[in-house]
């Protein structure tokens, strides 16, 4: 593997990853004057704090301190925001009771609790941005073109692939794959994920997975990886489907199935629509018979496809109750700004309206999995209040599971550090009946509900071959940069001529 960084070697760019980019799904929307804003004041506190530390920028923005300033600096233009009524200000705030005021001051609905002295003060932000519990991340992918050297080019579209290989194909590697979620991530356990290729083409194919998996084993030492195998009942004749989901699980030890309903036709779990092919009970019923019963299935984040819309998720759920279903995505769309629930909007409610309408109360068998939806609502303190504090209403606190959807997006630890320091504002809790994201419900988002759901006890720690890091994870082998595509033109030019569904 060749790390290549797109920056020079003494800006590696804000380890707080704000610039929007699509995971090739979906168009990414522009960057808003409130991510603007917050890297404008991440950039300037961090010079700062590099000159007080003595410090080159390279190493302030590769340490756990870079990390802690730009979580300081996101809620600092929180604070503005709620405060103003409107768009952070990049002047300082007026004084209470002076004219000109638009609205009273009020609070984040979303805070990042960070302390000042974590950006000076390297062991404080260690205990704020590097993770003391189990971290499962259950939704992950690599492209093995090794494996497959005529491999459909799946991820052309997605932001790894401008890592600066010369073959884009090679930034999906499991080289690669291993180095950002092993080595630049506190991930102790990682599940590798089918992606919607179907045959020969597929570069993550069952012998892809396992070849993932003997490479993290190898450069851990122990078992951290799982993997769930492709399901296509809606490709070919049902029972030939059904007989290829029998052979994979005789061979392998799995931990799931994975689907995708919208691609390459459309289906539904629970066949409510008498116009498509009615495959999703006897896939359920095969999952039942063959095992293991984990679905994972994608909801959301597909262009507003019909076909992904978690609105099967509840009846088949209640129809098949020894089956847990893990929803990637929870339903998510970036075309939805999320709010409190409404019983008629899209996004996440539909997956809350779902579950609802079947009486399935939090604690069932449904999991909502955070994979891409947290990566783009970190970045907006009100939306991530309300996404986290409708799918923990809706699912409970042991049915929500920490996905980052990696390789696409690079290294996650700026997701875990924004989720760790995380916290949703009381006056949210009281008038929408919210629970706290308290520390020990973040630990079973982060990865005690994956341990419990999958029966796995996680290592002790997450995998750092020695000599490598230190305790304020500084010096990492990557710059920071948002990779990929950042707007419509890239989406549309580099990803939909493989993947129709995102038109």
């Amino acid at each position: 593997m060749h790390i290549v960084s797109r920056r020079d070697d003494d800006d590696p760019g804000l380890p707080l990853k704000l610039w929007p980019c699509s995971n090739g799904e979906f168009v990414p929307p522009p960057l808003d004057t409130f991510r603007r804003e917050a890297m404008r004041r991440a950039r300037q506190l961090s010079d700062d704090a590099a000159r007080r530390l003595g410090w080159s920028r390279r190493r302030f923005l590769r340490s756990s301190c870079g990390l802690a300033a730009g979580l300081v600096a996101l809620q600092s233009c929180s604070d503005d925001q709620a405060a103003s009524g409107g768009a952070p200000s990049t002047t300082a705030r007026r004084a209470p009771g002076t004219s000109g005021a638009a609205q009273p001051p009020t609070t984040p609905g979303g805070t990042f609790s960070v302390p000042p002295e974590a950006v000076t003060e390297p062991e404080v932000a260690t205990t704020v941005v590097r993770a003391t519990e189990a971290v499962i991340d259950v939704q992950n992918h690599f492209l093995d073109y090794e494996l497959h050297p005529e491999g459909t080019d799946f991820g052309s579209g997605f932001p790894q692939a401008s890592c600066g290989e010369a073959d884009a194909r090679d930034c999906f590697s499991v080289g690669w794959w291993s180095e950002l979620v092993f080595r630049q991530s506190d991930t102790a356990m990682a599940v590798l994920s089918a992606i919607p290729v179907v045959g020969e083409a597929n570069p993550l194919s069952i012998d892809a997975m396992e070849r993932g998996r003997a490479v993290a084993n190898e450069l851990c030492g122990d078992e951290r990886v799982l993997i769930q195998a492709q399901a296509v009942p809606d490709v070919g004749p049902i029972d030939a489907a059904l007989e290829a989901m029998a052979a994979v699980a005789e061979f392998h030890q799995l931990s799931g199935w994975k689907v995708y309903t919208h691609s390459p036709n459309g289906w539904f779990l629970d066949d409510h629509d008498p116009d498509l092919p009615a495959v999703g009970e006897a896939f359920l019923a095969h999952v039942e018979a063959i095992g293991p019963p984990v679905v994972a299935v994608h909801k959301g984040l597909a262009g507003g496809s019909q076909y992904a819309s978690p609105v099967d998720i509840g009846p088949a759920a209640a129809r098949h109750p020894g089956i847990s279903f893990l929803v990637y995505h929870s339903g998510f769309e970036h075309a939805v700004h999320e709010g409190p629930y409404d019983p008629d909007g899209g996004g996440v409610d539909r997956l809350v309206r779902s579950l609802a309408d079947t009486g399935l109360a939090p604690g069932s068998n449904v999991y909502a999995e955070l994979g891409s939806t947290w990566r783009r609502v970190m970045g907006d303190p009100d939306q991530a209040a309300h996404v986290l504090g409708k799918l923990l209403l809706a699912v409970g606190e042991d049915n929500v599971l920490w996905g980052t959807d990696s390789i696409w997006y690079g290294s996650p630890q700026d997701q875990i550090a924004a989720l760790r320091s995380f916290e949703i504002a009381p006056q949210l809790q009281e008038q929408f009946g919210y629970p706290a994201l308290t520390p020990e419900v973040k630990a079973k988002i982060l990865g005690g509900n994956a341990a419990r759901l999958l029966g796995v006890e996680p290592p002790a720690a997450a995998c750092t071959p020695p000599g490598e890091g230190d305790a304020a994870g500084e010096e990492s082998a990557l710059g920071n940069v948002t990779l990929g595509p950042v707007s419509r033109r890239d989406v549309l030019r580099a990803f939909v001529s493989e993947h129709p569904w995102v038109v």
